[in-house]
């Protein structure tokens, strides 16, 4: 009897656990921006180019930063899958590449967690950044992705 307890609790914690994970990789993204930037929206296309340092300058004349977390984090698993569609692998040298001859003004900067994005696109004019739906705060400016915000039916960085 004792020991189908210590078993059903086992089993318990486990699906706990593996729930829990499930929940984290299913997050949805929000595209961040600083409030000074004059973008709203974006086609899904376009944010592709700037996580990939292909823009270089808004239509006002800013320059684009893209911040980021790390590929390798399992947070951005959603990133590698519905923008970038390569591995982190392949991400991390595509960062490599287009920093390479933007020493001054980096394309994409790589920071450690949700809310160094926050802080960094809130202080740097021209950036923007992907974070958690949670982690947006109103130090920034939220942007339509594909003509919907997050939560919005459609959303094309909604976690599945």
């Amino acid at each position: 009897m004792y020991s189908r307890r210590v078993l059903a609790a086992a089993l318990a914690i486990c699906f706990l656990f593996l729930g829990w994970t499930a929940v984290a990789q299913a997050k949805d993204l929000a595209l961040i921006s600083n409030k000074s930037n004059e973008v709203v929206a974006i086609t899904l296309p376009e944010l592709v180019k700037v996580c990939k340092g292909q823009v270089s300058r808004w239509p006002d004349g800013k320059p684009v930063s893209f911040i980021t977390r790390d590929p390798a984090a399992p947070e951005m698993k959603l990133l590698l899958e519905k923008v970038y569609g390569m591995s982190k692998d392949e991400v991390k040298a595509t960062i490599a590449s287009a920093n390479h001859s933007r020493a001054n003004h980096p394309a994409i900067v790589v920071v450690d967690t949700d809310e160094a994005v926050v802080k960094k696109v809130e202080s740097l004019p021209g950036a923007v950044g992907l974070v958690d739906v949670y982690s947006i705060s109103g130090a920034v400016t939220v942007l339509k992705v594909g003509g919907k915000l997050p939560l919005e039916p459609g959303y094309p960085l909604h976690g599945n």
